[in-house]
């Protein structure tokens, strides 16, 4: 047998124990809606598609029911006592709704796993691109605020194009003989720190020829490991320091480079 809900119009198969539970009284287990099963009671299914089984029309009088096929045996009458509490509609929920929960409960695991994969693809592309992104003016400063906050230290992005030369000065070394002593003060315009540049010195003579040329690593003229672990910080000057070889009296001019 077959009986629709008139709320959300799905359709439930139950049994004569079923009706019989409520007298004719069930709950929709879809939408929860409280209804009687035997408005619209049906033995079969009309042909699909269809919206609404056919409410049976409301009876003037009970039918009499005339095909007997047992009567038990007459016994003395008992009394009854009156039921107190009324039962309950039987509720009942549909194959399809019990499917779908078993199917929830299977797709939060993946979503999960799903969430903590792309959080890790997003976390690796974002080291590999942590230049561009702490150079970048948007997001730089959120991201610097964020490692302050966390007492972390970012790390250091080279920008040789923004590092100002402020003075330079070529003298012969005070206490060597044959070697010169470069002093360069550097200003790092960059709202970032950046690490410590590597400098070429290029040596000529008066017709501009190269003399000589010289690249010098951070590590070869400033021996603070704390200096080079913090870099030049945005804003500050540093004074650099540098002691090379004399190339004689043939280099007349110089010129600097950061890299």
């Amino acid at each position: 047998m077959y009986t629709q809900c008139p709320a959300c119009l799905t359709v439930f198969s139950l049994t004569a124990n079923t009706l019989a539970c409520a007298g004719g009284q069930v709950a929709c287990g879809h939408c929860g809606e409280t209804f009687d099963a035997l408005g619209n009671l049906a033995d079969q299914l009309p042909p699909e598609p269809f919206r609404t089984l056919e409410p049976h029309p409301p009876l003037i009088r009970p039918p009499t029911l005339e095909l007997a096929v047992y009567r038990p045996p007459a016994e003395p009458a008992a009394v009854v006592a009156p039921a107190t509490d009324t039962p309950a509609p039987a509720a009942f929920a549909p194959r399809f709704a019990r499917a779908d929960a078993r199917a929830n409960e299977r797709f939060w695991p993946w979503v999960f796993a799903c969430t903590v994969l792309t959080l890790l693809l997003a976390s690796q592309l974002a080291w590999a691109k942590r230049d561009l992104l702490i150079s970048n003016p948007q997001s730089g400063p959120l991201l610097r605020q964020a490692c302050q906050a966390m007492a972390c230290r970012l790390p250091l992005v080279a920008a040789p194009g923004q590092l100002r030369l402020l003075a330079s000065n070529v003298q012969s070394h005070p206490s060597v003989r044959g070697a010169l002593v470069i002093s360069l003060s550097v200003r790092n315009d960059a709202p970032f720190s950046q690490p410590y540049p590597v400098v070429s010195l290029t040596l000529a003579d008066a017709q501009g020829k190269r003399v000589a040329m010289r690249r010098l690593q951070p590590g070869e003229y400033l021996d603070d490991t704390e200096a080079l672990a913090r870099g030049l910080a945005p804003g500050s000057a540093t004074a650099l320091l540098f002691e090379v070889e004399d190339p004689g009296t043939r280099a007349v001019a110089f010129a600097f480079d950061f890299n």
